[in-house]
Parts: structure tokens; sequence; C-alpha cells
């Protein structure tokens, strides 16, 4: 989530564990393991997804685990649930680099020379950042503090490309209008929210026995088919915007969960564009 200082980018990450599904028992207990072999309070909430958000200035031992005797790390605590990172250009690119792997393989491998051990490591990456190191950058009521273009595009440019291309949503957090924020009207409630998150994953279990993240390449094309139509709108689209064959892939993952969220059987045109839509920090770093 991009967007200028309290539009409610932390707010939103902070209510995200509050949509999503309760652990069922075995991963309550992967959970409570790692916590324990870490020497972490223990969680007063057994099912509750973890939530974790280290600073900026954790190193990425903190981060991955390691030491002398290998402990996990904040990816490994965060497992089947959140890890925030907020002000995530702030974090050092060399520890933000070592995401990468975890993030595509859901564990993480640490080598000593008297030990090697591997912790699960399957969570969901969420962070937040301004658009520029002011946070003001083209807002109307405020005065950006000398930031130009190029000044915030390397900002931007903190997270690498290949970290990026693993982040599946990237969306702008607009500040809100005075009118909104005094309005009584009252929108959905998280648990709406989770009724409709828990009826998707219901039906990814029972068409494919896990959820649309964990399908391998095969197991994509044949549960998740495009039309030719769709096949050349997402390769052109693709194309112009310079994404990678990996980004191909989550695309369509990403647009099975929307037409899942919708009760769709079938991935339509409309579900592709919306997960085009959220690539948006892509289309403004080419």
């Amino acid at each position: 989530m991009s967007g200028p200082p309290g539009t409610g980018k932390s707010m939103l990450a902070h209510c995200l564990p509050g949509i999503l599904p309760a652990l069922n028992e075995q991963e309550a207990l992967e959970v409570a393991s790692l916590y324990s072999v870490s020497n972490q309070p223990v969680r007063p909430y057994f099912t509750t997804r973890p939530f974790r958000q280290p600073h900026h200035t954790s190193s990425g031992v903190a981060l991955v685990g390691g030491g002398t005797h290998p402990k996990p790390g904040e990816i490994s605590l965060a497992h089947h649930g959140v890890l925030f990172l907020d002000e995530i250009p702030e974090f050092s690119r060399h520890v933000l680099d070592v995401l990468r792997e975890p993030l595509e393989t859901g564990h993480i491998s640490i080598s000593r020379a008297a030990q090697q051990v591997e912790y699960p490591a399957n969570f969901q990456l969420v962070s937040a950042m301004n658009p520029c190191p002011c946070g003001y950058l083209k807002q109307p009521n405020k005065r950006c503090a000398d930031c130009s273009e190029a000044k915030a595009l390397k900002y931007q440019s903190a997270v690498s490309g290949p970290l990026l291309d693993r982040i599946d949503i990237q969306i702008e957090v607009p500040a809100l209008s005075k009118g909104l924020l005094s309005s009584r009207e009252q929108g959905e409630s998280s648990q709406q929210v989770k009724m409709r998150v828990e009826q998707a994953r219901a039906i990814q279990m029972q068409r494919q026995h896990c959820t649309n993240a964990q399908l391998n390449q095969q197991q994509l094309s044949e549960l998740c088919p495009l039309s030719n139509d769709l096949s050349h709108l997402l390769e052109d689209a693709l194309d112009k915007l310079g994404l990678s064959a990996r980004a191909y892939h989550r695309i369509i993952k990403v647009a099975r969960t929307i037409a899942d969220l919708n009760a769709s059987a079938q991935i339509e045109k409309a579900h592709i564009l919306e997960a085009l839509s959220y690539r948006q920090m892509e289309r403004r770093l080419q």
C-alpha cells in the first residue's frame, strides 16, 4: 500500500487478521511449536492467525532467523499469518531481499557450521510506504519537501524489482476527503467480509484441496484455464507493462480468487482486468 501519511495504511494492515479464517488444529499446532522453539510468549488466542510487525531497523537474522543456535525469525513467527512491514523503503535493501526465497518456497533454510535447520515460513507479506521521503508527493493541500519525481522514484525503488515481482497486490491509498471523515455512513464490518473470505476459501478447498496461492503451474493450467481472448489480453498487458512470467501466473491466481469471491465458475475479463489493476507500482516504475 502506497499513500501519504495518515490515510489508514497501517490501520488496514492491522485489520487484516480480523477477516482471515481461523487456524485449523494442525496450523495452530505448527504456529505454537514455532513460538515455543523461539521462546516467545504464549499466544492468547490459539486459533487466531499471527500478526508480526518488525521495526525497520531489524536485521536479516531477526527477520529470517539464525544465531549460534538457529531460532525462527519473524517470517517463521508469521507462519500461517501476516508479516507487516511498515515504511518498507526504510528497511535495508539487503534485509528485504532475503524475503524473496521464503516468499516463493514457504520455508527458510538456515545453515551454520555445526547445524542446519529448516523452518516453515508460509506467511502473507503486507507492506506500506509513503510515495516519497516526506510523504506528500503531489498532494494538493500539502507542501512536498522538495521531492522531485526522480527523488520519489529512487525512494520507491528501495523495494527491488525481484521482490516487487512477488507482491501480487500493489495499490495506492489516497487521502480521505473531509466529507468522508465526517460521514456517519457505516461500511461493512470485518465479520461480514470474513464470511465472504471463508466462502471463497471453501470453494477453493472443494475444487483443489488448497488455496489458489499454493497452486503450481500445472495445476493452474488445469484448474484455471483462460479463453484465447483472455490469454491474448493478458499477454499483451504483460508485454506493455514489462512484467515477468512469474507475474503472469500470479495475476491468474489473483483473478481466480476474485472470481471465487464473486462465486463465478470461470475467470472472466473483468477479473483479469481487476487483477492487472493491482500492479500499480510496477507500472509507475517502468
